[in-house]
């Protein structure tokens, strides 16, 4: 996708705010003809000091008639103009000349301010459309997307690629109408007093796009590895404020240091590099219209001082208007800059837009309002991004209300095995089956609804208790917030916390203890009292007083629910209805405790005579 289709995407974002992108066109029309006439009042203003004998003459000079029919128009503006303001005295033109400017300038910057908050509200709500848009996706891309991307890279293009979008928005929408029609107004006045000068002040113009043209096909380049790099500074920066521990307890402090000054370093010498490719349009524009000014005033001289066809007061006029030219100029010589700068952007902004989610509706999914019989796999085969099969031609029956529980070696596909079921993956062969139905004709959401899900990394948000352990659910009423707290054995521990349910438990829960992290998110599992559990090694990492109070509570949680149990800890799952035991991906035994501890030359038996031989 070139860069041209990417900033009309870019601009398609802006079409909720077209009121105010109008209003803001309508001010810079106005904007313009005000500018115009504040500084073509000038012209009467010197004549009035210097020239009082003009004060009778209002029409154009022959020798300066207007070429290409403008002459009727331009010259009727002119006189209309000049007979209101040399009507009386020297000083009454002097008084009407100057209310006239200070009311063209009044309403020039009245018409500015308008101008600049109504695209500044357009462009901040596309910024802010554009940030919804990307996240809202994220949150429709499966895990698999997330396991092949860096944290920080994602959150640099939502924070700063975004921001980048904004120069390219007032580029489109206020740089190229507002300036384009500066330069009409200021050539249509300078037309009027010298047509000669204008063809030739006109020769700057196509030498200093041709430049500027060729500067921004390299800008472009510079700018997308610029936000490559930023995207890396944000991606050390997450993960070394998350493992601070980490680095402090293995003292690679400096070794983090040196890391984050080498992206630092190499981020700078992009960004000096594009600076110096962007800066070198503006002195260039300048110097050639010096160069032209130059000739200008050379040629402009020669009127006023041997032919005489011009006033010293319409020369300086012409001059000043000429010069006012050149600000435009240099601004429209950066829109393509800046386009192309969003552009690079937006094309990082896009390729996450442009992935599709893998785990999608299909055209008319069924809801599962009930759980009533079992979940069926049957000959499911799993690989992650066309790997190595993780799951091999699983087989499986699980009846309602059973716990079922998996064991086997790290790696062996358990928690694979269990991410199946809400439907984090699809598997590529097989089929998984709730109450009959396979799961990709079910409604994802409805799906999920009747999981629920305590994992070993318990995952919790920078809020109170209350709010963690009633997640997802609105306006939920405290009594029952506090039952399943009861439920989950943390009533106790919240209730010693000074603001109690209303505390907040920073980011990821760190004020808390590991125990205290599991029971409020078994108190959130309680709390959305799903039919289906999945507990994936929720006791591994506790302490043995933290793991019988969590292992209470997990009894109170799977009564009544079917679950699917993954365990190292085989004690605490001996009495469960039947245990998987997998090895690379397949299931190679199952049974119950009992029968599973009588084969001697089982892979259940050797892990559990290593758990316990003592």
């Amino acid at each position: 996708m070139n860069a041209f289709s990417i900033y009309k995407r870019i601009i398609r974002f802006a079409r909720p705010y077209w009121k105010h992108i109008s209003g803001s066109i309508g001010c810079t029309i106005f904007y313009s003809l005000f500018s115009g006439v504040s500084i073509f009042l000038f012209i009467p203003l010197l004549d009035i000091l210097f020239h009082p004998e003009k004060m009778q003459q209002q029409a154009i000079p022959d020798s300066l008639a207007v070429p290409f029919g403008l002459e009727s128009l331009l010259g009727n503006i002119k006189d209309a103009l000049l007979t209101f303001v040399f009507s009386g005295t020297q000083m009454d033109a002097l008084l009407k000349i100057n209310l006239i400017i200070i009311l063209s300038f009044f309403f020039k910057n009245m018409f500015g301010y308008f101008q600049s908050f109504l695209m500044n509200y357009a462009e901040e709500g596309v910024i802010k459309d554009l940030r919804n848009a990307l996240y809202r996706h994220l949150h429709n891309l499966p895990l698999a997307y997330f396991s092949n991307e860096r944290t920080g890279g994602l959150i640099s293009r939502i924070v700063n690629d975004v921001s980048l979008i904004n120069g390219g928005i007032s580029a489109c929408f206020v740089t190229l109408i507002r300036e384009p029609l500066l330069i009409i107004v200021y050539l249509g006045l300078a037309i009027t007093l010298s047509w000669k000068l204008t063809l030739i002040s006109l020769i700057v113009f196509p030498f200093a796009l041709s430049i500027i043209s060729l500067i921004a096909i390299k800008l472009h380049k510079e700018r997308g590895v610029s936000q490559e790099q930023l995207a890396d500074i944000t991606s050390v920066l997450q993960e070394t404020i998350s493992g601070v521990k980490i680095v402090k307890a293995f003292g690679m402090e400096e070794f983090e240091n040196k890391k984050f000054n080498r992206y630092t370093r190499k981020y700078f010498d992009t960004l000096i590099k594009i600076t110096r490719i962007r800066d070198i349009a503006s002195p260039t524009t300048e110097l050639l219209s010096v160069i032209a000014g130059a000739v200008i005033i050379w040629i402009g001289g020669q009127q006023v001082l041997i032919e005489q066809s011009m006033t010293a007061s319409e020369f300086l006029g012409f001059l000043f208007i000429i010069f006012q030219i050149m600000p435009p100029v240099k601004e429209l010589t950066n829109v393509n800059n800046r386009i192309q700068e969003s552009s690079a952007a937006g094309k990082r902004i896009f390729e996450i837009l442009d992935t599709e989610p893998s785990i999608r509706n299909c055209e008319k999914p069924k809801l599962l309002t009930e759980f009533t019989s079992g979940i069926e796999f049957q000959d499911v085969t799993f690989a992650y991004n066309g790997s190595e099969p993780v799951l091999k031609n699983i087989t499986l029956s699980i009846k309602k209300g059973e716990v079922i529980a998996l064991v086997g070696s790290s790696g062996s596909g358990k928690t694979t095995l269990v991410d199946l079921v809400p439907r984090f993956y699809d598997p590529i062969k097989g089929a998984i089956e709730i109450d009959g139905i396979d799961l990709r004709e079910l409604d994802v959401k409805s799906l999920r609804d009747k999981i629920g899900i305590v994992t070993q990394e318990t995952i919790l948000f920078n809020d109170s208790v209350k709010n963690n352990i009633a997640y997802g659910l609105d306006n939920c009423p405290m009594d029952e917030i506090i039952a399943a707290s009861k439920a989950a054995n943390a009533h106790n521990f919240i209730m010693e916390i000074p603001e109690k349910y209303e505390s907040t438990i920073g980011e990821r829960g760190v004020k808390l203890s590991g125990g205290e992290r599991q029971r409020l998110s078994i108190a959130r599992a309680i709390l959305k009292n799903p039919p289906i559990l999945i507990l994936d090694e929720a006791t591994s990492a506790l302490d043995t007083e933290s793991e019988i109070l969590v292992q209470e509570a997990i009894d109170h949680l799977m009564s009544g629910r079917t679950s699917l149990v993954i365990a190292h800890r085989l004690s605490t799952i001996k009495h469960a209805d039947k245990i998987i035991v997998l090895d690379e991906g397949r299931i190679v035994e199952t049974g119950t405790h009992d029968e599973l501890i009588a084969n001697q030359n089982g892979i259940y038996f050797r892990l559990f005579n290593l758990q316990f031989r003592q």
